[in-house]
This record gives structure tokens, C-alpha cells and sequence, in this order.
């Protein structure tokens, strides 16, 4: 995603500068304004800023979300206990272990120290905080309720921690059974095969097909493997810069959610984020188009993110939430249904939320029967190169115990 700079005013008229990600100038100008800022000039950081960037963030790990519920549940401790602000931040700060944070935390003191607001301080580091946490921040310093959001942001990222887990424990047996598939293909490539293709050429006979093939695998493999190494990092590099493009990034996001079996999963999990982000904001109090804004970016899908910003501009153009939603097409009816009840109650960040708890429900038990649903698909692959190899290496076995017999 583009990288522009920017210099504006906020909303205490001092003088404000920094970096913001955003697919265009407009959409930029859009996202400062949500936080408050309004932009005098927008421009996009030059190549060489944003290559060093990109070195930078490749070394950078990003803060744990573990570390962030901490953070938050700890400043809600002592904000709720009535300690000042600045003097709860340095403390968090001295006690703070992850150095990334710390570092942006020591900052963010500094800031408060010099008279900024805690939001505008942490918005300077959007590495660390993101939109949405600043936004929330923002609400609550601005309605004396800044314990109960720091409250719901921890509430909300120890969710994202349970999801992220069960989708790890899930994965790991699939990722087990596939590195050792590759692992096995590497091993007979480099020193099986070798020896049987000896074995076979010193008694001279005639190879059937899938043995020639076998053989030829490991040839090239032994011979051309820095070629091979090369074919593979290139067939990476020009994917990732596929996926660098606006829209390469959308086709494959879009993808994500047609693919086989984890495709379903992929989806509930998002719908799941979206409507507790979306009802996170709501009930904090942000306007409804802005709340759209950051649920999109939550997504953490291009494609789904473009269809609700779409959405974002049907309302302001004077829809309602419930008919946008059944254009975006992107959302199935148990969403829609609470969306429009909640329209006439006024009350859809409730409803929303027990979406969100429910397709955490479908996900939990998606994950938990995805061993199953995946293992045929691995015992396909098995199969497959079990009976390869047994062709491969038997039939001429078998050739040449005739060919002895005669």
C-alpha cells in the first residue's frame, strides 16, 4: 500500500506531520480527517523513503497483540484507579519489555509531556497503533471515558489473540504432513533415485515411462537445482509483486475466499471481525460513516475492505445501512437481518455483536473439523507419490527378474 506524507492541522490548531498508508490521495485525505486532521498538502513519499521503510519493517517484528491486551488492560487498571495519565504512562513505560513499543511509548510520553493529547500523541506511530485503537482512544478522551475503551480495545484484541491461536493449533498438523512431503521429495530426488538409476543402467534395460520420468526428475533436480532455486524466488518475487498491485491485491483477497474447504473458514472470520470492529466503534460512540472506515481496514482484505467502503459512500449519499449491505453482496442473510433489526431498534451494535460471537462459534468448530475435512487431500498427495515411486522403481525390478529368468 502507498505510503504519503502529510502536513495539517489538528484539532487544537497546532501544526501536525507524519506518514499515512492509503490506496490514493483521496482516500488519505479521508483517513486524516477521520482522525481529526485536517490535511494543507499531501504527497506521496519518494521510492528511495519507502524502500528504506520497507528494509526497516522487514527487520521490525510487529508488536504481539498479547503485548498490546497487556498494555491496555494495564493503563485500564490505572486510569480506572484515578492515577494521572502522564504519570501512568511512564511507568508502563520503564516497565514496558517489547523494545518497539517501548520505544513509541517513550515518545508518546514525551508528546504528552509538551501538552498533546494521548490519540494525536499515539497517531504518530501507526506502526504500533493502529486506526483503530487511536480512534478509540480519541472517543474516549474525548467523552471522559477512556478506561472503558481501553477496556473494550483489550476485549477486542484478546479475541483476535483466541482466533489467531485456534487457527494455528488447527493448521499444524497440515503444515506437519506438508514439510515432511517436501522434505521426503528432497531426500529421494538427492539420494533414492540416484541409486536406482545406477542400478538400472548397469544392467541396461528398457525403463518404462513413469521410471524415466522419476530419473528425470532427480537428474534435473541434481544437476539444475540453483536454476530451480532461481525459478522458485522468481516465481515469489513476481507473485508478491503481483500482489503489490491495487488490483492483484483484490483478486487474490477475493481468492482467499473461494478456496477449497479453508475458503468458508476464511470468510466467517472475517465477517466475525467486521461486525465486532463495526459494533466496537458504534458503541463507543465513533459516527457511523467513520466506523465503516475502520471496520473496512480491520478486514485486512482488499476485497471485502472495497465493498464496504463502497458502502460507506452509499450512505452518505442517503441509503440505509441494511439496503448497502444487500448491494455489497458480501454478506450473508443472518448479517443482513440483524442489520436491518438493528436499524428499526437502535440497537445494532448489540446485534452485531451476537453476530460476532456466533460466527466465532461456526469458526471454533470449523477449525476444530478441519484435521478432518483436510486429511483426505493429504492422503490424495500420499497416495499419489507412494504409487509413482512403486511404479517407478518396481517395474523395472520386475523387468529385470524376467530378464535373469530367461
Amino acid at each position: 500500500m502507498p505510503t504519503y506524507r502529510y502536513v495539517g492541522r489538528s484539532s487544537d490548531g497546532s501544526q501536525v506531520s507524519g506518514q499515512v498508508e492509503a490506496n490514493s490521495e483521496d482516500l488519505a485525505a479521508e483517513s486524516l480527517m477521520g482522525k481529526g486532521i485536517i490535511p494543507t498538502s499531501i504527497s506521496l513519499g519518494s521510492s528511495g523513503s519507502m524502500l528504506n521503510m520497507d528494509v526497516s519493517a522487514l527487520f521490525t517484528p510487529k508488536v504481539p497483540l498479547e503485548v498490546l491486551v497487556l498494555f491496555c488492560r494495564q493503563l485500564f487498571s490505572l486510569t480506572k484507579a484515578g492515577v494521572p495519565l502522564l504519570r501512568s504512562m511512564k511507568g508502563l513505560t520503564q516497565n514496558c519489555e517489547n523494545k518497539q513499543l517501548k520505544s513509541a511509548l517513550e515518545e508518546v510520553v514525551a508528546e504528552l509531556t509538551n501538552g498533546r493529547g494521548l490519540s494525536a500523541s499515539m497517531q504518530m506511530h501507526p506502526k504500533v497503533f493502529t486506526p483503530l485503537f487511536v480512534s478509540m482512544i480519541s472517543v474516549g478522551e474525548n467523552t471522559g471515558r477512556l478506561d472503558q475503551a481501553l477496556l473494550q480495545l483489550a476485549g477486542y484484541y484478546e479475541q483476535e489473540v483466541e482466533t489467531r491461536k485456534r487457527i494455528k493449533t488447527a493448521m499444524r498438523y497440515p503444515t506437519f504432513v506438508i514439510s515432511f512431503i517436501v522434505i521426503a521429495l528432497f531426500v529421494l530426488n538427492v539420494k533414492v533415485i540416484p541409486q536406482f538409476s545406477s542400478m538400472f543402467s548397469r544392467f541396461g534395460v528398457d525403463l518404462p515411462l513413469p521410471t524415466r520420468i522419476l530419473i528425470g526428475m532427480s537428474d534435473f533436480f541434481v544437476n539444475y537445482w540453483g536454476l530451480l532455486v532461481g525459478i522458485i524466488f522468481g516465481l515469489i518475487f513476481a507473485f508478491k509483486t503481483w500482489k503489490g498491485t491495487d488490483k492483484g491485491l483484490e483478486t487474490w483477497d477475493k481468492f482467499r475466499l473461494k478456496m477449497p474447504v479453508i475458503g468458508g473458514v476464511v470468510n466467517r472470520a472475517l465477517l466475525s471481525r467486521f461486525s465486532r470492529t463495526f459494533a466496537l466503534m458504534l458503541k463507543a460512540g465513533v459516527p457511523l460513516n467513520q466506523s465503516l472506515s475502520l471496520s473496512a481496514e480491520a478486514l485486512d482484505n482488499r476485497f471485502l475492505e472495497l465493498r464496504v467502503l463502497e458502502m460507506k459512500a452509499a450512505i452518505e449519499a442517503g441509503s440505509t445501512v441494511s439496503s448497502t449491505a444487500i448491494n455489497s453482496e458480501i454478506f450473508t442473510p443472518l448479517v443482513i437481518q440483524m442489520i436491518s433489526v438493528g436499524e428499526e431498534t437502535g440497537q445494532i451494535d448489540e446485534l452485531l455483536l451476537e453476530v460476532s460471537d456466533f460466527y466465532d462459534r461456526e469458526v471454533d468448530y470449523d477449525l476444530k473439523t478441519l484435521t478432518a475435512r483436510i486429511e483426505p487431500f493429504l492422503l490424495v498427495i500420499v497416495a499419489g507419490m507412494v504409487l509413482i515411486l512403486a511404479l517407478g522403481i518396481f517395474l523395472p525390478m520386475w523387468g529385470m527378474l524376467d530378464a535373469i529368468k530367461g
